[in-house]
């Protein structure tokens, strides 16, 4: 028997393995391992929304670590809300969404506050780099490791265990899926020669957190009933995104900023009604427009229903005529296809959506369930059910994955079970059952944009999806 053996490994030090690991720890669980392909921690990745539901299982799961993200969190907006201009009114920050003529469909409170009289938690914004960082400072700096990508594991029964096979690799390129193309390693020296090395580390169980794009998910269904849906499915949305653009001509700027934004940082532009296709997933052409607190220039981020194809080898000047294009056929004014032709095209990027769908139904009476466990190993986040951020829901489904298996793996580590195969079994067997159900549930709203329908619809899933009762589901696991 091997003596070097962790409890538990966690490969992916996004913010969901982080997560996972914050928590193992604070429950006296020290034997922990968290790896990373990225080869330095880097400002990537885009604004996440932590929602009352996320931020429930993250107080669940560490007390502290959600008080420093939430402070972390409120400090950056505050710092950008003292720096707005005098003429701005002070007003509750509101999300608005507007129809194509400029009138409010519904509107969203910003506040912290609003969420918490609401949901019984607030709702607070911060960059993905911001929240992993702050979430890695929370762990003993041993345990995470970068530049360690995950190839392979294998089922050690000798030693009881999981082994885990690494590379650390210099020529590594950036994980497709992830981000926008824009994590560039600008302290990696790349003309400097590449290095390789192997190193493999044993875990009594492996918390796979490492994204869409999963390895270890791969790894898993190599050869099972499963192999099919190994690799993401295009959820058959992209998105078209400008950051800034400059030297927008005056009369533009003044008709946009007071019809759509009138005042605001950030609108959605859409249809009053969704349009859906024979499957009953929408079709609607969706704008997010936004105002640069720090240049005061326009951006936007724009969701279309598209064939993957007719967006492959796009770019620049391409992905400016494809939005017009779906602006021409949406009927969006005029307005706003000005703005898009007027995108620098070395400011303008385009991702693909993808999905790992929790229930694949190839008829009514056939549902497909791809395991999102396999003996000592399970698949949390996106690498279990990936999907649109459409409702800003990845990273806080995220985050109730990781209460739910920190929560068993903890009362594995409590009856000393970690080498009863049976026990582990079962708890992973049991996260599946109550978690799988719940995010066919989410994967639908997201797909099929049902709440946005009517007010009553959009009531009735926010108290069900923001007014989770954390305390409920943890009865549920014990």
């Amino acid at each position: 028997m091997l003596a070097d053996i962790y409890d538990v490994v966690i490969v992916g030090a996004g913010p969901i393995g982080l997560a996972t690991a914050i928590g193992l720890h604070k429950r006296g669980i020290e034997k922990i391992l968290v790896l990373d392909q990225t080869r330095a921690f880097l400002p990537v990745g885009q604004i996440l929304d932590l929602l009352p539901n996320g931020l429930k299982s993250l107080k669940y799961l560490d007390a502290h670590a959600y008080m420093v993200v939430k402070n972390t969190a409120l400090g950056l907006s505050n710092y950008q809300a003292s720096n707005q201009e005098e003429n701005l009114p002070k007003t509750v920050p509101k999300w608005f969404y507007r129809n194509l003529q400029g009138q409010v469909i519904r509107s969203v409170s910003l506040s912290f506050d609003d969420w918490v009289q609401e949901y019984g938690e607030g709702r607070v914004s911060l960059a993905w780099y911001d929240l992993q960082t702050t979430l890695r400072q929370q762990l003993p700096q041993e345990i995470v490791k970068a530049n360690h990508r995950c190839i392979n594991i294998v089922d050690d029964l000798e030693n009881d265990c999981v082994r885990i096979d690494c590379v650390s690799d210099t020529t590594t390129e950036g994980n497709p899926y992830a981000h926008w193309n824009d994590n560039k390693a600008e302290n990696v020296d790349t003309n400097s020669p590449a290095s390789v090395t192997n190193k493999s580390f044993r875990a009594r169980l492996v918390v796979a957190a490492d994204g869409i794009n999963s390895t270890i998910r791969r790894v898993l269904y190599k050869g099972s009933p499963y192999q099919d849906y190994a690799q993401p499915e295009y959820s058959g949305f992209a998105a078209i995104y400008c950051r800034e653009i400059a030297d927008i001509p005056q009369e533009v700027e003044t008709e946009i900023a007071a019809k759509f934004l009138q005042n605001s940082r950030v609108t959605t532009i859409c249809h009053d009604e969704i349009s859906k296709n024979a499957a009953g997933e929408m079709e609607d052409t969706r704008m997010m427009l936004f105002r640069s607190r720090i240049t005061n220039q326009f951006g936007y981020l724009i969701h279309l229903p598209i064939p993957l194809v007719a967006l492959q080898g796009k770019s620049g000047n391409s992905l400016i005529e494809l939005a017009v294009q779906a602006f021409e056929q949406a009927g969006y004014p005029d307005v706003l296809k000005q703005l898009v032709r007027l995108s620098p095209p070395e400011n303008i990027e385009q991702r693909p959506y993808y999905i790992h769908r929790a229930i694949i139904s190839e008829s009514e009476t056939k549902p497909i369930q791809p395991t999102w466990n396999a003996g000592r190993v399970v698949l949390v986040g996106d690498a279990a059910h990936g999907m649109p951020p459409f409702m800003a829901q990845g990273a806080n489904q995220g985050l109730e994955d990781a209460l739910a298996v920190v929560v068993l793996i903890a009362q594995i580590a409590a009856e000393n079970n970690w080498n009863n195969r049976q026990a582990i079994a079962e708890a992973f067997q049991k996260y599946e059952q109550l978690r799988r159900p719940w995010m066919a549930y989410v994967q639908q709203a997201t797909l099929n944009r049902h709440p946005y329908s009517s007010d009553d619809n959009w009531q009735q899933y926010s108290q069900q999806i923001y007014g989770r009762n954390v305390e409920q589901v943890i009865k549920e696991l014990v």
